[in-house]
């Protein structure tokens, strides 16, 4: 069969496209995710265009062979990860930015994009592509769409499937899919369009993507306020919100990560703070907005708010959330990055029930979240050479999303359930929902060959 499938890729793909060296195809087995098995596949294969990709999905067809879609291998639940002797294919050559038009403010791109090559080149005409994930300089809108990625500005401008006004996929059997529009608005039949965002590369392969684009928003001006607990920078969230401001960004870091980023960059910010608020706006007279802001953060508790000065210092302010992921990774070997999402009036019990679960795990875990939308992101730190240190990290990761979900949250709301996740999936579904997912992947992938394993 190996022999089969690799002449019959080959006879319809470029020189070069296919790969079948063991040690370049282990490269491709796997995304970011810890305690996610990656099987060895088959073939690797670079598509270039979109007939590329139907002719792997036609041999995989007539063959019954397993394939998994990837884009940059940025993944955080092991969704990309490789199956046992299947087709990897990579769509990270498929990156041409097709059109960008800035009278309907549209982009049409292939999968390949890198998201931050995409907003530069918008930029240009004055237009922004919102959604901005934090490895937006090596993910790809492929996989944005696919794990339905978010970012830092969500809590004002939304997550990528607010963006994707319509798809090119193709299907199992190597079909062209159409859906969506390109016109501002459109309701015409069912929405097919939402249903492939998030589906984590299950159900088709996103070829070709028309996404919706936004008027440039001004600089943005910013502050931070630091808290004594993480209860009282929940309250002050939950003022912010019912007050009716509209934040550009609204983020928050534990006093694990506080120290964390300290230790790695020497920011000099203030070691007994146990919670750390920054917020922005990008409106007409953000200083005024961050005096009402930092107002609230006052009565709900906080021990100091500093407001920038200008762009330049919201710059230097926002640094340490963005390098708040890369310094937690310094203190172990290896780290779990949760993603759990909650309502914003419980993101102050969602951190202090964390920080219960790092002391009774004896273990290192930071938080920081995208505290305007309830999207946290706790950070397991663990040593992966030590086997009794590794069960409590996994274990302690689940204990985190059966606190998300007792508190009424969702187990993901940005990184995608891939393999990591999927019994939690099945937990926040219930059997109903479970049944009804799976018969619509049923219906668009009727042998199982797309991404096998994953979500359900």
């Amino acid at each position: 069969m190996h022999d089969e499938l690799i002449t019959a890729l080959r006879g319809g793909l470029p020189e070069g496209a296919v790969l079948t060296d063991p040690d370049v195809m282990a490269a491709y087995s796997h995304d970011m995710a810890s305690f996610s098995e990656a099987g060895a596949p088959a073939a690797v294969v670079l598509a270039t265009c979109r007939e590329d990709v139907q002719h792997v999905m036609r041999v995989a067809t007539a063959l019954k062979v397993p394939v998994v879609p990837q884009g940059a291998r940025t993944g955080l639940s092991g969704g990309a990860n490789a199956s046992e002797n299947c087709i990897v294919l990579s769509l990270v050559k498929m990156d041409r930015i097709l059109e960008i038009d800035p009278v309907d403010r549209i982009a049409v791109v292939e999968p390949g994009v890198i998201n931050a090559v995409l907003s530069r080149a918008v930029a240009e005409h004055g237009l922004a592509y919102p959604p901005d994930p934090s490895s937006w300089e090596q993910c790809t809108i492929g996989g944005n769409i696919g794990t339905g990625a978010g970012g830092l500005c969500c809590v004002k401008y939304g997550v990528t499937a607010e963006y994707v006004l319509g798809l090119e996929v193709v299907l199992a059997d190597g079909r062209l899919l159409s859906t969506g529009r390109r016109t501002a608005k459109g309701v015409a039949g069912y929405d097919l369009t939402r249903l492939f965002v998030g589906s984590e590369g299950t159900l088709g392969v996103v070829v070709k993507a028309v996404l919706a684009l936004k008027p440039a928003p001004a600089p943005q001006l910013a502050m931070v306020a630091e808290f004594p607990s993480a209860a009282a920078a929940g309250a002050a969230v939950c003022a912010i919100m019912e007050s009716g401001h509209v934040p550009s960004l609204l983020e928050l870091m534990d006093g694990t990560t506080i120290r964390a980023v300290n230790a790695m960059a020497k920011m000099g910010l203030p070691e007994t703070t146990e919670a750390m608020l920054l917020a922005a706006f990008d409106t007409a007279d953000p200083a005024a907005d961050l005096a009402a802001v930092g107002a609230l953060c006052t009565a709900a508790g906080a021990t100091d708010v500093v407001p920038a000065e200008d762009a330049a210092e919201s710059e230097l302010l926002l640094q340490a959330r963005r390098l708040s992921l890369t310094a937690l990774e310094t203190l172990t070997s290896a780290t779990m990055i949760d993603d759990v999402c909650v309502p914003r009036g419980k993101l102050g019990e969602m951190l202090d029930g964390v920080a219960k679960i790092a002391d009774r795990f004896d273990l290192t875990i930071g938080v920081c979240a995208h505290a305007g939308d309830g999207n946290t992101h706790p950070v397991v730190c663990f040593d992966a050479h030590d086997p009794d240190e590794s069960r409590r990290a996994r274990e302690s990761f689940d204990e985190i999303m059966a606190l998300g979900l007792a508190l009424g949250g969702t187990i993901t709301g940005e990184h995608g359930v891939g393999l990591l996740k999927k019994d939690w999936l099945a937990r926040e579904l219930g059997p109903t929902g479970v049944e009804l997912q799976r018969g619509v992947k049923a219906v668009f992938d009727p042998l199982g060959l797309l991404n096998p394993g994953k979500l359900f």
